[in-house]
């Protein structure tokens, strides 16, 4: 038989099938088009000199799917106030992209930009200094004096001095020397250089800082000088720190300047400490010897061993140190209630030192109180203090009211606090349900993007309706910006949803051992607005515990309501912004208590008769993720299917293999589980670990699963969703899994993103015909 005349047998790709295929190709259409918004990183503003209007960069970002990056550029405006109150931007007609580009910082006058390229494979970092028109100083630091620059928002610390001739950074120390070998054996006096006829040994293991930190041992804090170029290290830092967020102190005339960092201690060991605020640290203060040269700019003397003074000895976090413009204060957050009570995210409180002006440090420095933690507040109060992170420049002109960014039960708000007084004000709209997130400020001004489920960021400018009066209202303008365009199909598809922020009750408060406890929580519910007959229903649940899914855009999020699902994001107690005694009512309750409040809060919604009770579909990472695994099994006839990332699935296996060991004890035994503790659980503690994992319920669950899984996780190492994914297949759950090779716990890489919730919309859709 002639075989050019044979049919040609379709090949597929693994894991579609014919009937699947076109609701793959069609799902991906359109996730492509969400996918493609773009995202504000960071802005900064800056003063013409005319004085009259100002001049704004924002930094964006876009997902580069066939590059499997994000894609980052930089947009500039002018802002124009204008007479009638309104405000105006004129946009330039298009960004420039940043390639390659790790770090961007504005001097303080703004009129220097500092850009690090940080290296690949054994490259120099390169520092550029330019101005307003052209590059004027560019710097290449080899991998012998520093690994790449920390740009990880955590450890991240560049900061330059009032006369902007030094800066201040946080780099990974350089690599000690290790063992070289050739066919004579050990070679005496091993060099750091490659050699021919040799190779390089190991040496000993050196501890890292787990999810996030792969490949790096120990930030450690450096100043340039950008007269010369000359990069040293600050010494006498002692080698169990790992240093952050470094800042220059204000000067004091004829008086060596300060540094001021944040540390962590690495006694007894590293612990993973990204999402965990649950670490010890403290703010230091080290002082650099400076002179000044004939150009009246700063030069660094010796940097031989220096003195460093812990300024907060007496409590047990300290970070995000930000000095008052007029150099008397400084602020700072703290995570004590996490640390002290274990738990890896709490509420937050902020605190003030004041400077001393001799520049005289001493380690008993008064710590003043400015936000206490919350533990219950009145309904419609200020719940507590959940700030993951300040402005460079935060503060009003008054030189005492900071601008911050919060949680305020299910959303995102802006604050104004006076760090004197202590008044906390809630400056953003409060009846729109929207969350808003602070850019930067424009003088007395606001920029900030404000958003919901279904609408997409929008940039606001507030302004005091009248600072003369010192009256506190805020007046909200809306800006024309070009930054989150997307298609018609996505605003039409938006334009039909709706959403709103549910209060659920507490099904049993007599299992309430505080108050806050007993207070309701929260689920933000979107839906289509012609809702003939209910949608299917997909819960969404957020991890940690201890997060706050946001009445914000999600693109993901937003992607699957388009598809025809209504959502129920539920923040079950334990979440952050409800308070601290909601928040600790969970630890020890874990697979139960949050179980059952995401069962009381999808009661609460088929009750209404909201959602279509026999098409529930369930996803979450991570807790999310073990709840996901609880729910099917402890309600197996609940769920139709089910969509898990990277979950907690067996706490027994996981705490041997997590760079978080502590999170297992503290969450399973609660309080206690911070005293128990060890690296050596006894059979006793995996019993009990055990007891509080999904895996517990396998042989209960019905539903179909999906997993998505990063092979690289540290946080929830894929073992423990792979042991409990072939579980199902031995009991004949129909299960699929997507596991990608490069990516960690939070699978966020561009194209394994697409391809997770690309494979969820469609193994939900097959579920709920």
């Amino acid at each position: 038989m002639d075989s050019s005349k044979a049919g040609t047998v379709k090949e597929l790709p693994v894991g579609l099938d014919e009937a699947t295929e076109e609701e793959y190709a069609s799902q991906s259409k359109l996730l492509q088009e969400f996918t493609n918004i773009s995202s504000i990183d960071k802005a900064w503003v800056f003063k013409s000199e005319s004085g009259i209007c100002s001049q704004a960069m924002f930094l964006i970002s876009q997902p580069n799917l066939l590059a499997n990056k994000k894609r980052k550029f930089m947009l500039s405006t002018s802002i124009s106030k204008e007479s009638n109150n309104t405000v105006n931007f004129q946009w330039t007609p298009f960004p420039v992209e940043m390639t390659g580009v790790s770090i961007t910082v504005p001097s303080p006058s703004g009129s220097k930009l500092l850009v690090i390229r940080n290296p690949e494979n054994e490259s120099p970092t390169q520092f550029e200094i330019w101005s307003s028109s052209r590059l004027e100083k560019e710097f290449r630091i080899p991998q012998s004096t520093h690994g790449s620059v920390y740009a990880d928002g955590w450890f991240e610390g560049i900061s330059w001095n009032s006369d902007e001739s030094l800066i201040a950074y946080v780099a990974e120390e350089p690599s000690p020397c290790k063992p070289s070998f050739d066919c004579q054996g050990y070679k005496q006096g091993a060099a750091k250089d490659k050699e021919c006829m040799s190779w390089k040994g190991q040496g000993d293991w050196e501890e890292e800082w787990g999810e996030c930190y792969a490949g790096k041992r120990q930030p450690a804090l450096f100043v340039i000088n950008l007269n010369s170029g000359e990069v040293h290290a600050v010494k006498g830092i002692a080698k169990s720190l790992s240093v952050g967020q470094v800042v220059w102190a204000p000067p004091v005339e004829s008086i060596d300047q300060y540094l001021v960092f944040v540390g962590w201690s690495a006694d007894p060991r590293k612990l993973g400490i990204r999402y965990c605020y649950n670490r010890p640290c403290a703010l230091y203060a080290v002082k650099v010897p400076l002179y000044k040269s004939e150009a009246a700019q700063s030069d660094l003397k010796s940097m031989e061993e220096l003195t460093v003074v812990n300024l907060t000895q007496s409590i047990s976090s300290a970070f995000f140190p930000q000095f008052s413009p007029d150099g008397k204060f400084i602020v700072f957050l703290s995570a004590k209630a996490s640390v002290d009570s274990g738990v890896h995210s709490a509420t937050d409180s902020l605190h003030r030192i004041d400077w001393p002006t001799d520049g005289k440090l001493c380690s008993s420095t008064k710590i003043i109180d400015v936000i206490p933690v919350v533990n219950c507040a009145e309904d419609g109060q200020f719940p507590g203090l959940y700030c993951s992170s300040f402005l460079s420049k935060p503060w009003l002109s008054d030189g005492c009211t900071m601008i911050l960014s919060s949680y305020w039960r299910s959303c995102q708000v802006i604050l104004s606090v006076n760090v004197l007084s202590g008044e906390v004000l809630r400056i953003s709209t409060a009846d729109s349900g929207f969350s808003w997130n602070v850019l930067t400020l424009d003088g007395d001004n606001i920029i900030a993007v404000c958003s919901s489920p279904i609408d997409v960021p929008q940039i606001k400018y507030g302004c005091l309706v009248d600072k003369v009066t010192n009256t506190t209202a805020w007046h909200w303008l809306n800006v024309s910006s070009p930054i989150f365009k997307c298609s018609e199909k996505v605003t039409s598809l938006l334009s039909h949803l709706q959403f709103g922020i549910t209060q659920i009750p507490v099904k049993d408060v007599s299992d309430c051992l505080t108050k806050g406890a007993a207070k309701s929580f929260e689920a933000i519910f979107v839906s289509s607005k012609v809702n003939n007959a209910p949608d299917p229903l997909t819960v969404v649940l957020h991890g940690g515990p201890h997060s706050v899914s946001l009445s914000s855009f999600s693109k993901s999020l937003a992607f699957l309501s388009s598809l025809g699902f209504s959502l129920l994001i539920v923040n079950y107690r334990g979440s952050l912004g409800f308070g601290e005694e909601a928040l600790q009512s969970l630890p020890g309750k874990i697979g139960s208590q949050d179980v059952n409040d995401v069962l009381t809060a999808i009661d609460h919604v088929i009750e209404k008769g909201l959602v279509n009770p026999s098409k529930i579909t369930v996803l979450g990472g991570s807790h999310g993720g073990f709840l996901t695994t609880h729910l099917i099994g402890q309600a197996p006839d609940k769920f139709v299917a089910a969509a898990a990332r990277n979950p907690v699935c067996n706490l027994s296996s996981m705490v041997a293999t997590t760079d978080i060991p502590d999170w297992c004890y503290v969450e399973s035994y609660g309080s206690k589980g911070k005293t128990i503790f060890t690296e050596a659980p006894s059979a006793e503690h995996l019993t009990h670990f055990y007891s509080k994992s999904p895996i517990l319920h396998i042989s209960k669950v019905k539903a179909p699963t999906i997993f998505l899984l990063g092979a690289q996780d540290l946080r929830v190492p894929v073992s423990g969703g792979l042991q409990y994914a072939r579980a199902l297949k031995e009991r004949g759950v129909e299960t699929k899994i997507i596991l990608f090779p490069n990516d960690i716990h939070a699978i966020e890489r561009p194209q394994s993103d697409f391809e997770s919730f690309l494979n969820i919309g469609v193994w939900f859709k097959k579920y709920c015909k």
